[in-house]
Formats: structure tokens, sequence, C-alpha cells
């Protein structure tokens, strides 16, 4: 029961946070909202005993991604406030409203399978090994961390005033 009231109490968080994401005006308070969806999502993975995704979601979106977009809204110059025409608001509406749609659709028509043996052995440590090994995934971790950098001085170097 306990965990029932918990899975609601995330699920109604990160939607609350999501539609302040997409409704608020201040760019910067939707990137905070931002980040308090990826910490209901984190959430919701321990709840499914996913404390590996759950970490990652953590590290990876909460300590990189929601970083770097609040980093470049504060070095973007008049920004405090997100496009001044919302042109496209009604059109946006009705995409999301078909594809909110289409999702309930396959959900309610789809037949779910539900097997009580666990996926392939997918440990955390299993997971390290495959991707640290040598025919692993260890290049993208290292050139990762490089683009990231690059972005942000990229940043740094366009929003820089230039004294003449």
């Amino acid at each position: 029961m306990g965990q029932v009231i918990a899975f609601w109490v995330f699920a109604v968080a990160i939607i609350g946070a999501a539609l302040g994401v997409v409704l608020l005006k201040n760019v910067f308070r939707a990137a905070v909202l931002l980040v308090a969806c990826f910490f209901g999502v984190a959430g919701i993975f321990i709840l499914l005993s996913a404390d590996f995704l759950a970490a990652m979601q953590i590290l990876i979106y909460i300590g990189a991604i929601s970083i770097l977009v609040i980093l470049a809204i504060m070095l973007t110059r008049e920004v405090a406030f997100g496009s001044p025409s919302n042109k496209f608001q009604i059109p946006a509406f009705i995409i999301a409203a078909l594809f909110c749609t289409g999702v309930i659709w396959a959900i309610l028509n789809t037949q779910w399978q539900i097997s009580s043996v666990a996926p392939g052995a997918t440990t955390t440590s299993g997971l390290g090994v495959k991707l640290f090994s040598k025919d692993g995934f260890i290049l993208p971790v290292e050139i990762l961390p490089t683009v990231l950098l690059a972005t942000i001085l990229g940043a740094i170097v366009l929003v820089k005033d230039r004294k003449k």
C-alpha cells in the first residue's frame, strides 16, 4: 500500500512539474521544474527497484543535463521570458492531444505479458564490467565529458562581452 501511495505522489509531482515546464513563461523557473521532474522519475525508478537507473537519472540528467541547461539560460541575455509570440500554441496543443490519444490507445489495446522471472543477468556489476571492458563502451564514456566541456566553453566565448 505504501508503494502505491508513493507512486501516486511521484506521478502527480512529475505531471505537475512537467505542466509547469510547459506553461511557465520564466525559462529559469521552468528549468528548475524540469529538475524536479527528473527527481520524480528517479523516485519512480527507486520504486521499481531499478537502483542503477535511479542513480544514472540523478547523475546524468540532474547532475549534467539540467546543470548545462541552467548554465545556458544564465549565459544567454534577454531570455528571462520565453517567446513573446505564441503563434504555435494551438497547433502544438492539437499535436500533443493527438499524441496522447495515440499513446493511451496503444496502452489500452496492447496485450501485456507479465513475467514472474526477472530479465537476464543485468546487475550493476555486470553492466560496469561490460561498460569498461576492452570490447565495451569506454570510448563514448571518455568522449562525452570532452564534448560537454567544449559546449560550456563555447557558450562562455559566445556570450562574453567584448571590450574595445
